[in-house]
This record gives structure tokens, C-alpha cells and sequence, in this order.
């Protein structure tokens, strides 16, 4: 795997990781009985981005770690990924 490659699937895990941590202990304006005046009920009333993020990235680093080592060590590999044999279809040059 390249720099590029492993810099990828970081940001892949990362966004993914973000999208499961948005809603964990989100409290909303409806929650707290204070609706700011053309705002939904459901939206967030004191949502803390840079916290987000860190936990996030917390978490995406050692599922990252983990992706990365399967990866750079062979035990899975696109060919066993190949169920119905497509790879092998290869048009010869």
C-alpha cells in the first residue's frame, strides 16, 4: 500500500467513524426546552465539533491500524475478494 493509498483509507475510516459518532450523546433544542426561533426541534442545541472529531479520530486510528495491517501483510487480498471470477477475464495485450 502507498502513502496515498494508506492516507486514503484513513480519511475513508474517518468519515465513516464520524458519521457513527455525530448522533452519541447529541442533545437537541426539543431535549432542553429552548427552540431558537426558526430552528427545528431537533436540531442540535450545544454541539461540540472539535470533540467530535477527536473522538472520531480516536476511534478510526486503530480500526485504520488494523485495515492496514491486513492489507500490507497479505492475509486478505482482491483475489480471494473475486467471487465470481472477473479478474480472471483479463483481455490479453
Amino acid at each position: 500500500m502507498s502513502i496515498t493509498g494508506g492516507a486514503v483509507l484513513f480519511v475513508v475510516i474517518w468519515f465513516m467513524t464520524m458519521f457513527i459518532v455525530l448522533p452519541i450523546q447529541l442533545r437537541t433544542q426539543g431535549e432542553d426546552g429552548e427552540v431558537v426561533p426558526g430552528t427545528h426541534e431537533g436540531a442540535p442545541s450545544d454541539f461540540k465539533l472539535g470533540r467530535t472529531m477527536w473522538i472520531a479520530t480516536l476511534w478510526a486510528l486503530p480500526i485504520w491500524i488494523v485495515c492496514a495491517g491486513i492489507i500490507i501483510s497479505g492475509v486478505i487480498t482482491v483475489d480471494m475478494l473475486d467471487w465470481n471470477g472477473y479478474l480472471g477475464e483479463r483481455v490479453p495485450n
